[in-house]
């Protein structure tokens, strides 16, 4: 019996899809507030005022920018994340067995949903790199060409790794609490705050990434921008925004992704 989730990857790609169209205003938002632009130099801009600046140079659709190749790759990389992760979680209980309670981690961590996760996040990231590249410079208004199009490649890898086991192993743990109580929570709400928990995991990592890709700092290793940001107290730069926009286009997203798998995998059943 195949142990390639078909319908993970599908479900998937709806997932990625669902994510960019309602989360992509809030998302160019969140860039523009990691990446100091030009008209705040010395300054640190509230939320309000990068709004209104992006307003002015086009309107809402300005709120869009760079949602083009993310819709284009975004469902591809949910496609390889969600996939990645249901095909190697079942390899792992078949070769090795469900993991007992007493070798969780901590009490509540499982090992196998970590290694799961950890496929998942790195089959996002080899697809997103390019795309996440592109969307960044679209956002911030920066010229680019096919040479780059790697640029930031390896920050990309290092931050969906983490991102993507923190958010599996979240929505384990919440699995095992609310199966404890007896409560029953919506995808929408499950999906939502787990998203937000993993992205403040790994939020330092997706600062330093955004500005790789900028091409603001071409001649600076990752290294230094990280000590950068550090000194300037950026790490956690944009995160307000980031959360909302988590929250709302992952709970969204986790709708579309349960009624498209739990659909699929019925028809598959029944052929």
């Amino acid at each position: 019996m195949s142990t390639i989730s078909i319908e993970s990857f599908i479900a998937g790609f709806a997932y990625g899809g669902t994510t960019v169209l309602v989360g992509q205003p809030l998302e160019t938002l969140k860039t523009l507030t990691q990446v100091p632009q030009s008209q705040f130099i010395n300054q640190k801009p509230s939320l309000i005022d990068t709004a209104t600046s992006l307003y002015k140079q086009g309107g809402i659709k300005s709120f869009y920018r760079g949602g083009v190749p993310l819709l284009l790759g975004g469902g591809l990389m949910r496609s390889a994340q969600f996939g990645c992760y249901n095909s190697v979680l079942p390899i792992l209980e078949s070769n090795y067995g469900p993991t007992p309670k007493s070798s969780y981690y901590l009490g509540c961590i499982n090992p196998q949903v970590v290694l799961a996760g950890w496929a998942g996040g790195i089959g996002r990231g080899m697809v997103e790199g390019p795309f996440e590249m592109v969307k960044v410079r679209r956002q911030i208004v920066s010229a680019w060409n096919f040479n780059e199009l790697f640029q930031g490649f390896g920050t990309t890898l290092f931050r969906n790794s983490f991102l993507f086991s923190s958010f599996v192993v979240y929505m384990d743990i919440f699995k095992q609490q609310l199966g404890r109580y007896d409560v029953t929570v919506s995808p929408f709400i499950k999906a939502g705050i787990c998203a937000n928990l993993a992205w403040i995991t790994v939020w330092p990592s997706d600062v330093v990434k955004t500005r790789r890709q900028s091409g603001k700092y071409d001649d600076k290793s990752v290294m230094w921008i990280l000590r950068d940001a550090m000194r300037r107290g950026d790490l956690y730069r944009g995160l307000s925004v980031g959360m909302a926009r988590s929250f709302i286009s992952n709970g969204a997203s986790m709708e579309v992704y349960t009624v498209v798998e739990r659909e699929l995998k019925r028809q598959f059943r029944e052929e």
